[in-house]
């Protein structure tokens, strides 16, 4: 009963949220009551709690933005250019003769891809 519980004190405090209200364990458990979700007493204050002291609205909105963004290269970004496209002619080559390897094989085996 406890992730019904949990999801129902979370969809409770999304729309105080959305609607610009504070959230409190009383408002919580009045639109709970409204919807007719019967949970343990402690959910709405433990909700209220948590929320406290921070701005849902800007967590929600910056779910994502700039995280793992490395800093910009500066400088000697011309021979890191050069060695990229080198790079993948060479793996091109290794694909090819990976695949010729593998068909080689299948049919020693006997087994061919229209047999």
């Amino acid at each position: 009963m406890s992730t019904k519980a949990e999801l129902a004190c979370v969809y409770s405090a999304l729309i105080l949220i959305d609607d610009d209200v504070a959230v409190t364990g009383e408002k919580i458990q009045t639109i709970l009551k409204a919807a007719g979700v019967e949970v343990e007493p402690y959910w709405p204050g433990l909700f209220a709690k948590a929320l406290e002291g921070i701005n849902p609205k800007e967590l929600i909105t910056n779910v994502g933005s700039g995280v793992g963004a490395g800093p910009p290269v500066a400088g000697g970004a011309a021979p890191v250019v050069a060695e990229a496209a080198a790079a993948p002619a060479a793996e091109k080559k290794e694909e090819k003769k990976k695949e010729e390897s593998e068909n080689e094989s299948d049919d020693d085996m006997g087994f061919g891809l229209f047999d």
